[in-house]
């Protein structure tokens, strides 16, 4: 059965807001929440840099909810403290947590000081932070000398059962690479075609594991409101790689979108007032092979949608 959760989108939405909005999921009957992990919102009319790691105590605590967080270690980030990280919360809610490892972006990664890497680089650090994360996670001790580095690092604090990695994609490529490591795969609402071309890719080159999907969509009783919602917050998320990856402040993509349409947000946000078609659209995800969907509405103001969608859509999929 489809697994339906609901995304907490900390650049977005303050983070008492934010563990509000998963308390109220869970108590209409969504069956499980992930997060993303920034330090730089998208646009500086979303406003928020809320620090996942932190924010995730609370709402494992504060629910019994299945978190996953999606993060990007190699600069921000050493994956020895991602690896420490993950095995508090781990140790702490035992079968309620994972984590999806991508390649991440410059927004976020800039800030150290350090180059951002070309893509090939990104993904090999990746990988060699993969590597780092298991073993420390199993139990290692840990020196590595490459793209990252690593002194005689120990977590001595581990769950029984090492958390599922997953690895995060929006190529058909990187897909099948990711099949080469990861517990699962996550990616973004995309043309059905693209999705089944991804879900191919990573099955046929041995990908394991539960396959995960973050649709992002727009909801309002009123149509022309749903369609602002969209508009005003994810204008400057409707880029392709390599400019989501690269630019590298809030205000970079805020005169990147200055003239993005709402209909052009419209080809990456699912945009109506109509809950029966979203039902519709979370039914064509499920049947591509999604095993969990996470719905990430692109408001600030998640409590009507919440309310909507447990009354209304979850039970109609779940039909």
């Amino acid at each position: 059965m489809t697994l339906y959760g609901v995304h907490a989108s900390h650049e977005q939405v303050h983070p008492s807001e934010s563990l509000s909005a998963v308390k109220h999921a869970e108590q209409v009957g969504f069956d499980a929440a992930m997060c993303s992990d920034h330090f730089s919102p998208w646009s500086e009319r979303q406003g928020q840099s809320t620090f996942a790691w932190s924010w995730l105590g609370s709402a494992l605590e504060a629910t019994n909810l299945p978190f996953g967080v999606v993060n990007a270690p190699g600069q921000r980030y050493h994956p020895a403290i991602i690896a420490q990280s993950i095995g508090t919360l781990a140790t702490m809610y035992p079968g309620r947590f994972w984590a999806a490892l991508g390649t991440g972006e410059a927004s976020n990664e800039h800030i150290t000081g350090e180059v951002w890497p070309r893509k090939g680089l990104r993904t090999a650090r990746l990988r060699e932070c993969v590597d780092i994360i298991r073993a420390l996670l199993d139990g290692e001790e840990v020196s590595h000398d490459g793209l990252v580095k690593v002194d005689r690092a120990r977590v001595w604090t581990r769950p029984d059962e090492p958390p599922q990695l997953i690895g995060a994609a929006v190529s058909v490529e990187t897909a099948r690479w990711c099949a080469e490591w990861a517990d699962g795969l996550i990616t973004v609402n995309a043309p059905a075609e693209h999705l089944r071309q991804m879900v191919d890719a990573y099955r046929d080159a041995g990908g394991r594991g539960k396959l995960h999907l973050q649709v992002h969509l727009s909801w309002d009783p009123d149509e022309a409101k749903a369609t602002q919602i969209a508009h005003e917050q994810w204008r400057s998320n409707v880029f392709p790689p390599p400019v989501c990856w690269d630019l590298d402040t809030a205000e970079a993509f805020d005169t990147a979108s200055a003239d993005v349409t709402p209909e052009k947000v419209a080809e990456v946000v699912h945009i109506s007032s109509d809950l029966g078609k979203h039902a519709a659209q979370l039914h064509d995800y499920a049947n591509l092979g999604f095993d969990e969907l996470y719905l990430h509405h692109v408001g600030q103001d998640l409590h009507p949608f919440i309310d909507a969608f447990g009354t209304k859509v979850l039970p109609e999929v779940r039909s």
